[in-house]
């Protein structure tokens, strides 16, 4: 399989988790619902784009690589801070679940997004 297809798979599950885990942020009360979601939802509209319309060009690649980058600090942010270990249960499984898949997903996402631009880079078509 292409790394461009596969890239494009696992961004597209990592834009679907994450867009359930900001629901679930604002359904928990960790994050405020409201109009200031939307520049969220802009950013993830252009991954999205980067994914489906840019895929295996340089510039899909990069811009992959860093909102993956990015997405994969979002566990992190939930495991060092707020939102795990208060002691809530109604639904903290699929809330930890879906930060661990999103975790797993986003690092493969980066190692895809770097190996296409690595096999750009050498002339190989990824």
């Amino acid at each position: 399989m292409k790394t461009h297809t596969m890239l494009t798979v696992t961004s597209l599950l990592s834009i679907l988790l994450l867009t359930v885990h900001l629901a679930d942020d604002i359904v928990r009360g960790y994050s405020p619902g409201g109009v200031a979601n939307m520049i969220g939802l802009a950013v993830v509209a252009g991954w999205l784009y980067a994914t489906l319309v840019l895929a295996g060009r340089r510039s899909g690649y990069i811009i992959n690589l860093v909102f993956s980058l990015v997405a994969t600090g979002v566990p992190v942010i939930h495991m060092t801070g707020l939102g795990l270990g208060q002691g809530r249960s109604t639904g903290a499984f699929f809330f930890v679940w879906t930060l661990l898949a999103l975790g797993v997903i986003t690092m493969g996402s980066v190692m895809l997004a770097v190996h296409g631009l690595w096999g750009l880079r050498s002339g190989h078509t990824a």
